[in-house]
């Protein structure tokens, strides 16, 4: 039977009200300083203390007045028990029972339980609260990680001290460091994954995250379970980590501390995710700003700084959480691998490459370098070892401008571009072990670089490396299949390396103000002079870098059946081998943007306009007249060979519908599509039908691409039909790609769209065809109706496009004949947009005639050929720009 229980007076509820208050003003002051521009009065670990012995009191003072008898303690755990308490953070207690005892059974011990958890909130403490004896603790620490993890940072409150000391004893006793161990870095593994893998994400989690608090805690966490310290400077005087680590450490987590500290007093709850609008708020307090004072240029918002801020303190974290488990790991298991020598200067320790001696790179700095050609060239090696990671970290210094200018570097750096293997995981563990900045100091400026620009999701070195990858996986037969067309180019390709140097340069650039492609240019035109890059080499490098935007742009905004277009832009290219190397960076760079921005369509658009100006730059001149009967004859073949001979129209009924359409329709369709129409329009279309139909008649198939569909809408002509097709497709939620109109010469609309499903409908089994047959229906009951059409409606943008706004700009001037208008339009993408677009044209009654429609990431670049009454009136011309820049901004 347990001892009789407290008979300490009850708390009264003026007393909870004093307490209440008194905590609650020293957590507002906490709050308030945390608050304050610049660096904390006190250090962030002494401003997390203060709250935690805050807290102690406070509990303290409520178990005084707790009706529970001797034998029970009360334990501070997880981060609480390590004193170090964040201000929405939960308070986790764990109320430790005497051996043998079940409260639960006993009434009087579950009401006085019950009421000091009570008083607890009360108190204005939001506690995480469990009931356990120390047998029933271990027994489920065995079963839950989670629960093993924050025992090991107990720390006694209240109570009974002899209880507390004999459960940590046995506790101390029965925990396997190495099977801890193994269990915290798989979970650790697990924990990344749900990440993406990555410290870089658009919204990092700080504690979480790859590279956050929580990475930091594992270390420490592993060696308090080997004996090994449980501060950083016991790690050091443990041999675990140098004196120069254990101050990195204890600044970057000094430094994360900081950040999500400042996010709970923000955001007023425990939130620990770098949201968009938090950045928007913690960058101030960090010193940072957008606004640029008298004679200065600051390329980069306040929060891109402060997201760069924080990149480098987790790829810094990254980096020696590698360091020191591994150093725990062999500390705990010394490896039974014997050490393979490589050279007189490096060991293959088990698959890892470890360096002869500690102060290798700081006697032999070439070593540096050549780490990295063995761990691209020497087969079974797969990373570097503790040893030698630790000799990266610590050489730092070395790796300065003498370093960056000796030729025999250069001539490694050269090496490991030129390999025919292993490029990407070479140059990736670089850039991880920070060597690659180091060596390539412009591309030190872009490590950690967010770009807010609505379509890239990753920092512009995650992005640059991801291009490198992409463009090495053209050359790679095992993933031929995934770029066909792609791969069939690189292989009659003579120099890798120099598209690969390319993808490595093409952004680096970027946040310095200005034109990125001209300062990556410049910055690409020393780098060959310096490597000896021979002149023709280095004149096609220079060119990628300057002009890696230019295909994507004309591609996606200009209209590929213009013989114009294609000239204007093989001039600009020049010759074959140009346009071959600026095509594959192309698609290597958008598809290294954002796993939304790449799509079929998109590929289909680079690859006409490869095709076409490789053509022209082959001596082919165009003949679009020629190309139009090519056409017409494939289409013809097609309608015999595919279906049914009743389903064809005959040839009378073909020529005629033929004849109905003007050059652009046969320019600006492929035979397969001019045969898919004719079958199901052309008899209808015939002298010999009674008359041509009224009702609109909607055809709909999956996409040839095998993304989407494709739809072709058949009815009379209205000014208000695009209008009217863009409400249907906005409410059905499906996206257009690309629009097509034509009016026939007896006043059809013969439009075409490609549009493309959301992921949830594209998921659906046997999508596809339901959706086709749905759409026939739906949009050809739709476009019958009569109502006007409904004014669009305000939709909210993306969390991102709210916080990081793309600037509106709205574009409008005469083609060259003068008789229709260019309208270009860059800005947010929204639900909604592109209807509301074209609701306001038809409002001034103008007739789109084309439309280009494209969407990067979050970003909508739409041009349309249109023309009208209203705009040869300038009034008219600026009252449509500002409806324009309205519907741009209804979001």
């Amino acid at each position: 039977m347990p001892d009789e229980p407290s008979t300490a007076a009850p708390v009264t509820p003026a007393q909870l009200a004093q307490w209440r208050a008194r905590h609650q003003q020293c957590k507002q002051a906490i709050v308030a300083e945390l608050l304050r521009p610049g660096r904390p009065g006190r250090h962030i670990q002494t401003l997390l203390r203060q709250l935690s012995d805050a807290t102690d009191a406070l509990l303290l003072q409520l178990w005084q007045h707790c009706a529970l008898p001797a034998g029970f303690a009360l334990l501070a755990v997880g981060g609480y028990g390590r004193r170090s308490l964040f201000p929405a953070s939960d308070i986790d207690l764990l109320l430790l029972t005497p051996e043998g005892l079940e409260p639960e059974s006993d009434a009087r011990l579950q009401n006085a339980i019950e009421q000091f958890v009570s008083n607890c909130w009360d108190a204005g403490l939001e506690i995480a609260f469990s009931v356990r004896s120390g047998s029933q603790a271990m027994a489920d620490a065995q079963q839950d990680l989670s629960l093993q993890t924050a025992l090991l940072e107990a720390r006694l409150l209240a109570g009974d001290a002899a209880q507390f000391g004999q459960f940590q004893q046995r506790f101390a006793q029965g925990l396997d460091a190495l099977a801890f161990l193994r269990a915290k870095l798989l979970e650790m593994r697990q924990r990344h994954a749900r990440h993406a893998n990555t410290p870089y994400a658009l919204e990092p989690n700080c504690k979480e995250s790859p590279g956050g608090l929580r990475d930091l805690h594992l270390i420490l966490w592993v060696a308090r379970a080997a004996g090994l310290g449980s501060s950083w400077q016991e790690l050091a005087a443990n041999g675990i980590a140098t004196a120069i680590e254990a101050r990195a450490l204890r600044a970057r987590e000094a430094e994360l501390s900081l950040i999500r500290a400042r996010l709970h007093a923000v955001s007023g709850r425990h939130e620990d995710r770098l949201l968009f609008d938090l950045q928007h708020s913690l960058a101030p307090l960090f010193g940072y700003r957008s606004e640029a004072g008298p004679g200065q240029r600051l390329p980069m918002r306040a929060s891109e700084q402060l997201m760069r801020q924080y990149y480098w303190c987790a790829k810094a974290v990254t980096q020696l959480n590698q360091i020191l488990l591994l150093n725990i790991e062999e500390r705990l298991n010394p490896s039974a691998h014997q050490l393979r020598p490589i050279n007189e200067r490096f060991f293959d320790k088990g698959g890892m490459i470890e360096v002869a001696s500690d102060d290798l790179y700081e006697r032999e700095p070439h070593a540096i370098l050549e780490t990295f050609l063995l761990y691209q060239t020497q087969v079974g090696l797969k990373d570097l070892s503790a040893r030698t990671l630790r000799a990266l970290y610590n050489s730092r210094h070395v790796m300065d401008a003498a370093f960056r200018r000796d030729s025999v570097n250069r001539a490694l750096f050269m090496r490991i571009i030129e390999q025919p293997e292993g490029i990407t995981h070479a140059l990736r563990l670089m850039n991880r072990t920070s060597v690659l900045g180091r060596y390539l100091w412009a591309f030190r400026r872009i490590v950690g670089q967010m770009q807010h620009d609505l379509f890239h999701v990753y920092t512009v070195d995650q992005h640059t490396l991801m291009v490198v990858r992409n463009m090495r996986r053209f050359f790679m037969a095992e993933h031929a299949h995934e770029y066909p067309y792609c791969s069939s180019l690189a292989a009659g390709w003579d120099k890798p390396w120099l598209l690969y140097l390319a993808a490595l340069l093409h952004d680096i650039g970027k946040g310095r103000g200005g034109d990125h492609s001209e300062i990556g240019a410049r910055i690409a035109r020393r780098f060959c002079r310096q490597h000896g890059i021979a002149r023709a080499d280095a004149d096609l490098i220079v060119f990628l870098v300057q002009q890696h935007l230019i295909m994507s742009q004309v591609a996606q905004k200009q209209d590929l059946n213009d013989p114009d277009v294609i000239a204007a832009f093989a001039q600009r290219v020049g010759n074959e081998r140009r346009l071959t190397a600026l095509y594959l960076l192309t698609v290597a760079d958008i598809r290294g943007t954002s796993p939304k921005v790449w799509n079929a369509w998109k590929g289909k658009l680079l690859e006409d306009l490869y095709r076409a100006t490789a053509r022209l730059l082959g001596g082919n001149r165009p003949d679009p007249l020629a190309e139009t009967e090519r056409r017409k004859d494939e289409a013809r073949a097609l309608l015999v060979g595919q279906g049914s001979a009743a389903d064809a129209p005959t040839p009378a009924q073909l020529d005629a519908f033929w004849q109905r359409l003007d050059f652009g329709y046969f320019i600006r369709h492929s035979a397969d599509e001019l045969a898919w129409h004719a079958r199901h329009l052309a008899s209808a279309a015939s002298p010999q039908a009674e008359q041509v139909p009224q009702a609109p008649q909607v055809l709909a198939r999956q996409s040839t691409l095998g993304e989407g569909l494709q739809v072709t809408i058949y009815a009379p002509d209205q000014s208000d039909l695009f209008a009217r097709i863009a409400s249907y497709f906005d409410q059905a939620e499906y996206e257009i790609l690309d629009a097509r109109i034509h009016t026939t010469r007896d006043g059809y609309a013969l439009d075409s769209f490609q549009i493309e499903l959301a992921q949830a409908q594209a998921e659906e089994p046997g999508s596809a065809t339901a959706h086709a047959q749905h759409v026939e229906r739906a949009l050809a009951q739709y476009l019958q109706r009569a109502a006007a059409l409904p004014p669009p409606r305000a939709r909210r943008a993306s969390r991102r496009a709210r916080h990081f706004p793309v600037n509106t700009r709205i574009r409008l001037e005469p083609d060259d004949k003068a008789e229709n208008w260019l309208l270009s339009i860059s800005a947010a993408d929204r639900p909604g947009l592109l209807y509301g677009i074209a609701w306001t044209l038809a409002q001034m009654q103008l007739e789109i005639l084309l439309a280009k429609i494209s969407t990067l990431g979050e970003r909508a670049e739409d041009s349309f050929l249109i023309r009208g009454q209203a705009l040869r009136d300038p009034r008219l011309q600026q009252e449509l720009e500002r409806a324009l820049m309205a519907q741009c901004q209804l979001g």
